[in-house]
This record gives structure tokens, sequence and C-alpha cells, in this order.
């Protein structure tokens, strides 16, 4: 089986790649049996002769594959009919910007497999740039704090090589004491956390940070069972919200009113309360000044992401009074990072990471005839122009009819 590693060509460009070279490699040993051929490209954060060196065949022509590899979205001009394809396609939200991606891969009876859908058994995802987000979300977070306060000038995370870099620029702060609080226990809020015990800021529990004021920097991280609660007072249960939110409420307030930053880290699922709204976020006591939001869900549970930023332009303010954007540094202003693409500020230690992954849970069922599933459950389209079974929920957004 042949496997391309196609080239990025979405705008803006995207420098990362499911597969580094010398994790290409990698994966060409563990398989003998695949083939692997890398389209040339001039915008990949690893150069072509990075996999020429190592053996690879590099080419403008990959058509005869017939696995297509890559990051973000394939622009439809770009899809051969009659491939597997993986990548982000962003449509099993039924993102009305994609509709028409996902109609012209029935249309050329492309077998779809993305890899947001490339989970376990138990539903978990596999592989992903969650980390990576976390840990530039973080970043960009005490970036905009030290710009605001005049404290400290950090450098972009896309100016530095890598994620030591990174952690070199950190190395040369000081945070002031203040409190930060980070939602989220998966990848994500790994990441960010990742920062924060970088910084040497003291985790302290959600008692104690709910009580207590400090003369140091301290963060407390909260999960689904901190920031909401049952609506008929009884105990909540973690694996009933995932299922059905419906019966629960925020529980977002009593730390919005002793929090000065609050990283926003977690994973929103449909029908979930909202953790603060702009109502909340006209309170009085409400505390929170500056928002790293890298879930980055636009008018849904972190009130004050109000639009996604860019790379460009990563930071501005929302003033909660008049619910309207203003400067970042405003003096009435929640400072808001809500960047989208944050992976991309990091494209090598992102790309090697996803490809270790990659090589760990998505090469190895091609030939060992998906014994886990992986590939039956990442799915979305198959070779006669169908939804497969566990996509068909999105038939009506094929039509027309969402």
């Amino acid at each position: 089986m042949k496997f391309a590693i196609i080239k990025e060509r979405k705008n803006p460009p995207d420098r990362r790649v499911v597969f580094s070279p010398e994790t290409l490699a990698e994966a060409r040993k563990r398989f003998p049996e695949a083939e692997f051929v890398v389209e040339s490209s001039d915008i990949r954060v690893f150069p072509d002769e990075a996999y020429t060196k190592l053996g690879f065949e590099v080419t403008e022509d990959v058509s005869d594959a017939d696995v297509m590899i890559g990051v973000k979205e394939v622009p439809i001009d770009y899809l051969i009919p009659n491939k597997k394809y993986f990548y982000f396609s962003h449509t099993i939200k039924k993102q009305p910007y994609n509709r028409k991606l996902l109609l012209a891969m029935l249309e050329k009876n492309i077998e779809m497999y993305d890899h947001e859908t490339i989970v376990d058994t138990n539903g978990y995802r596999l592989i992903g740039f969650g980390r990576y987000a976390g840990l530039v979300g973080a970043y960009n977070g005490f970036r905009a704090l030290g710009l605001r306060d005049g404290l400290f000038n950090l450098p972009k995370c896309e100016s530095l090589a890598d994620l030591y870099a990174v952690k070199l620029e950190l190395d040369k702060i000081t945070i002031p004491n203040i409190k930060i609080l980070l939602s989220g226990t998966g990848k994500v809020a790994n990441g960010a956390a990742e920062i924060l015990d970088h910084l040497g800021i003291k985790e302290v529990s959600d008692a104690l940070y709910l009580t207590s004021e400090f003369t140091e920097p301290v963060y407390c991280r909260i999960d689904v069972m901190e920031y909401a609660k049952r609506i008929d007072g009884k105990v909540g249960d973690r694996l009933e919200f995932y299922k059905d939110p419906t019966g629960y409420e925020s529980n977002f307030m009593p730390y919005a009113k002793v929090s000065d930053m609050f990283i926003a880290g977690h994973f929103y699922g449909n029908n979930a309360p909202y953790l603060f709204t702009r109502e909340d976020a006209k309170h009085p006591d409400f505390r929170i000044n500056l928002v790293a939001d890298i879930s980055c869900d636009i008018d849904g549970p972190v009130a004050s992401t109000i639009r996604p930023s860019t790379i460009e332009e990563p930071f501005y303010g929302y003033n909660p009074q008049t619910e309207r954007e203003v400067a970042y540094d405003d003096k009435d202003a929640i400072t808001v990072m809500a960047v989208d693409n944050l992976p991309c500020e990091l494209p090598k230690d992102a790309s090697e990471g996803f490809g270790e992954t990659f090589v760990e849970h998505v090469i190895p069922a091609f030939f060992n005839s998906d014994q886990e599933g992986i590939l039956e459950r990442a799915q979305i389209t198959t070779s006669e122009g169908k939804l497969t079974e566990r996509f068909y929920y999105l038939q009506d957004y094929v039509d027309g009819h969402e």
C-alpha cells in the first residue's frame, strides 16, 4: 500500500505536516510492506531535502498513491477520486462552510477519515495537536498579560524555533501575584499546565483557591464537576454529564469571583451549560480580566470570546458592560486571546508529536486487518459515495436541510 504525504494548500498557509522526516523513516522501518512518497512543498516546516536525504521520493505528482495524508482541508479541485484521505475536514459538526467539501468527497467516491474521528473504543481521541494548542495558548495568555500591564515583552511564539526556545523565553519573566484558573483535563489542558508548571506557578486545590488569597501566583485546575452542577441539587456524575448535560447548570461564578486570569482548555459538548454568560460577566464581582480561550467556541460557553483572533493579531478586548469589542488594553476590557489555529505557531514540535501518534495508532490498522476498529470508527464516507452508519447523522447536512 502506498501512502502520500500531501502538500498543504489551504490559506493562510499551514507549515505543519503529519510526518516529520524522522518519523516517516520510523514508519518505514516498522512497516516495510508500506511505501511512502512525499508531495513537494515550499511551505512545509521540513524542506523537501530533509525527506530526500532519508531516501524518500519527493515528487510533484502523488496521484498513484492509495492513501493521502494531510493536515488541513484539501481544496475541492485537488481532491483525487477513489482515494482514501486523512485530514481535518471540519465537517462532523455540520460546519456550513465545508458542506461543499463533504459533498465533493461523496461525489468523488472518496473514503474520508478525519483526524478528529480517530478514537478508541471509549470515544477518546487518539491523535491530535491538542497538547501544542495548550502550550501555545497558555504562552500567548502570558504574552498578553506582559504587554497589557507593561510587565515584560515575550516574543511571538511563531518567531521561535521550537518548544525549547519557548521555555527559554519563559525563564526570563516573573509572573505577578495573580490567581489563574485552568479548565479541562485533556491534552489541551495538559499542554497549558505544562507551561504553568514550567513557570513554577503553584497548583492549589479548588477548596483553597476559592477561600484564600496568596502571596505568590497560583493556579487551580477544574473539570466539569467543579464548573457545572446538577440543577436538582443532587451530586453530579461526570459520565452522566458527558452522556446528557441537560440536567446541569453552571457553577463557574464562584471561581470567576476570585480569579484574575482564565485559561479555557475544556471540551464543550452540545447542550452543556455555558461556563459564563454575558450577564455573568456584567456582575460587579466578576474578577477575571484576561481570558486565554484555547477552546475558542464563538458566542458560546465563554462569553467574552465573540470572535476568533489570529496569529498576526492575537488579542482583543471585550467590554462586558457594552458587550462590544474594544482594544485589548482598554481599562474596562476583559483581554481575550482566542487564536483558533494555535499549533501552527509551533509547526516543528506539533508535527513531530502528531506523527508519532499516527504511526502508533493508525498505520498499524492497515496491516492488521484493523483489529482494533480504528479505521472503521474513523471513516466518514465510503468508496460508494455514501456516509458510513456512524456518520449517517450528517445526511441532513449533506441534503442541505441543516
